[in-house]
């Protein structure tokens, strides 16, 4: 199912959109973009770019790596950029178009690499695990945990970013109720929920929401308007899903970690680093990329700080395990994730380069309406991964209004929650808890998680009203 529904939406929704190719497309990181859209390399790239989404749709049967794919398709569809432009006579234009994607990515590829750090380094440091553990030894209710988790994956999502904060709190759902699959699964669909939803109101919540901060749509503070659409996306749904949960209290389990030496510091300095990057961006208008690579630095002096004060002599013959080494955790990074945005930026990219994003642009925010258009994309985000969505609208910046910003941006951030496979976070748990929480069983309460989708946006649209 995952492998066939999404690509099949997708390639439906590209063939609505070929018939109006005679739009004129423009605007492409400030270069003249040249209307391409119905030439046979232009047609190629689309169809290159559907191919290889496809490949990345079906990797958990492939056992291919996302990143691979697109990858080569994006350095295949920028020869056929390179060849059409250069016959048009716009070389300039292209090398424009081009040095604007890769600055897009070299930021968001730096910013998340020092965040992944720090996430890396909290685990290792135990810090995960022993909040994993004081869950598990309260002996709280099923009704409890459900509603425990979900507050907790709402919350951490904001700064951990929701894929860490949902494995994070199945752990806990695997480790006290392994034997009650119904309420596992139950208890899952609650934290993708709530994890995609706690993300949508910070930058850091999410990859939708740190670009869209990062290219200055929407100032750092201003992303506090979504907190309430995302609270009651959350609520909607988890507050029907309460009357279904099985009655019982697991019995309590004594599982005690010890936090390593430097954890609550690490923590502090991770605080700070987000402090900083906002400051660095807000104040002194610098990308944000700066403040959270001067955290960085400062996170690897402290780590060494910790190498050299660690007297422990056991440690010395296990370096990658006992002593402490920050770059074994530069190294631990998602680098999976990392080259597959590489991808999908110069994917994007170039498609825009052909003049794709106009034509998309023209159809959704001019014939369709700015509010009906970034339903739409909340409700593609759910078929197709919301990485490539969002970017393909901050490329095309559509004219819409400040509210309508923070609109796509609730919506990109929280349509994933669909569908099991809408997001990361989905995605991950279905791993993680394997034949206990599937496709089938997120559909099962997709009604209710619409439900949320749908009452969280007429709380934007009432709340915010005078940003519309």
């Amino acid at each position: 199912m995952k492998s066939t529904f999404p690509l099949a939406c997708f390639t439906g929704l590209l063939t609505l959109l070929l018939p109006a190719l005679s739009f004129a497309s423009g605007g492409g990181g400030g270069a003249e973009v040249v209307n391409l859209t119905a030439t046979a390399l232009g047609l190629t790239a689309l169809i290159l770019f559907v191919f290889a989404y496809g490949l990345v749709i079906a990797e958990e049967h492939l056992h291919m790596r996302k990143s691979k794919p697109v990858i080569v398709a994006a350095g295949i569809i920028w020869v056929l950029v390179a060849i059409a432009y250069t016959s048009a006579g716009r070389q300039e234009q292209m090398t424009e178009i081009l040095n604007h994607n890769l600055l897009e990515y070299g930021q968001l590829f730096l910013f998340l690499l020092a965040a992944m750090t720090f996430i890396n380094t909290l685990e290792e440091r135990n810090m995960f695990a022993a909040l994993r553990s004081w869950l598990v030894s309260k002996g709280f209710s099923l009704y409890w945990i459900f509603w425990i988790t979900g507050l907790m994956a709402f919350f951490i999502s904001p700064i951990a970013d929701n894929l860490t904060t949902a494995l994070l709190m199945a752990a806990v759902l695997m480790a006290v109720a392994a034997d009650k699959p119904a309420f596992v699964a139950m208890g899952c669909i609650n934290i993708v929920v709530a994890a995609n939803a706690g993300g949508a109101w910070s930058p850091f919540g999410d990859i939708t929401t740190l670009m869209v901060w990062q290219a200055g749509l929407i100032k750092f503070q201003e992303f506090f308007a979504l907190f309430v659409p995302s609270v009651l996306n959350w609520l909607v749904p988890a507050f029907i899903m309460s009357f279904f949960i099985e009655k019982g209290k697991p019995a309590a389990m004594k599982d005690v970690v010890t936090i390593k030496r430097g954890g609550f510091v690490v923590l502090g300095l991770f605080i700070a680093t987000i402090a900083t990057a906002v400051m660095f961006h807000n104040s002194l208008h610098l990308p944000p990329v700066l403040g959270m690579m001067t955290g960085l630095g400062v996170l690897q002096v402290f780590g060494w700080y910790l190498k050299v004060s660690d007297h422990d002599p056991s440690n010395d013959h296990d370096e990658g395990v006992g002593r402490f080494d920050i770059y074994n955790q530069l190294q631990r990074s998602e680098w999976d994730t990392l080259m597959f945005f590489y991808g999908v930026i110069l994917c994007v990219g170039g498609l825009g380069a052909f003049g794709y994003l106009a034509l998309v642009s023209e159809v959704l925010y001019t014939d369709m309406g700015a509010t009906w258009a970034n339903v739409m994309i909340g409700l593609l985000s759910a078929v197709v991964d919301n990485i490539p969505v969002m970017f393909a609208v901050i490329t095309m910046h559509p004219d819409m209004s400040h509210g309508q910003w923070l609109l796509v941006t609730l919506t990109a951030g929280v349509g994933g929650s669909l569908l099991s496979i809408g997001s990361a976070a989905g995605v991950a748990l279905m791993g993680q808890a394997r034949g206990v929480y599937t496709f089938m069983s997120h559909l099962k309460w997709t009604w209710a998680v619409a439900l949320g989708y749908i009452v969280s946006i007429y709380a934007h649209l009432w709340i915010n009203a005078a940003l519309l």
